[in-house]
């Protein structure tokens, strides 16, 4: 994978994992790059020199746009559609599953599976202008692989507003109230100086009781394999159909902002 189209890469220090994730188009995430963070967190999750996480994306713009369009539009069949949706999941359940603490990094705005993955950290500390928005429903879907990561960390009543209210974008301290974030500052530099501090206190914790507490944390998601896959199959069908491709070519030819 090249450069322009994107990356996954990590790196190992003194216990600390970092994982970083970069597409071009605002960090947006086509399949190849969505599998390959999968098997980037379930390699780094299981090596026993790491003892915290801090995932991610580069750049000091958007965190993660979401799922990649020009993908989106490709897609034919409903086994095609399948493959496309699972990629988000694939990721939600490597997280899930990882035995080490997850620190979020979110620097900036997140949109659909960007907010998942936000979601899915298991402390995510942001800056400011980390705004978010579940976009689906404006395109003809809805938010159905990700709904029971974020339902699970800010309760039904946000979420129904997030996927209801599908143009409108709430700020980072609406998602700290519902808990989605556990930090904002004012500052990248600030942000990151959190990150900093909080990973290498964990670098220095037992090992043991932070899986344990991971354990708990995800208590009640077991059968989520199964259910991310079948979200993934219902946004499978939906994305074939005349109403949904018309509003992903309506959406895609809106100006930038």
């Amino acid at each position: 994978m090249t450069q322009t189209e994107g990356h996954v890469g990590h790196t190992i220090e003194n216990g600390i994992a970092t994982i970083e994730f970069f597409h071009p188009a605002s960090n947006s995430l086509p399949g190849a790059i969505l599998g390959e963070l999968a098997s980037t967190i379930n390699e780094v999750g299981q090596n026993k020199e790491v003892s915290v996480i801090i995932l991610r994306s580069a750049g000091e713009k958007a965190f993660c746009a979401g799922a990649s369009f020009d993908e989106l539009i490709a897609i034919s069949t409903e086994e095609g559609g399948l493959k496309f949706f699972s990629g988000f999941a694939h990721v939600i359940n490597a997280m899930r599953k990882c035995p080490k603490l997850i620190i979020g990094r979110i620097q900036g705005k997140a949109v659909g599976g960007g907010v998942g993955m936000a979601a899915a950290t298991d402390y995510a500390i942001a800056c400011e202008g980390a705004s978010v928005k579940l976009s689906e429903l404006a395109v003809g879907i809805g938010p159905f692989v990700v709904g029971p990561v974020v339902e699970r960390k800010v309760g039904v009543s946000p979420f129904a507003q997030l996927a209801i209210e599908a143009t409108s974008w709430r700020p980072a301290e609406w998602a700290k109230d519902h808990g989605l974030y556990a930090e904002v500052h004012s500052t990248i530099a600030e942000m990151d100086e959190a990150i900093n501090s909080l990973a290498q206190k964990l670098a220095s914790s037992n090992p043991d009781a932070m899986a344990e507490l991971k354990t708990i944390f995800w208590q009640g998601t077991d059968h989520w394999d199964t259910l991310l896959t079948e979200r993934a199959a219902i946004s499978g069908k939906l994305v074939l159909s005349d109403f949904t491709r018309n509003a992903i070519q309506k959406f895609k030819a809106k100006p930038a902002k």
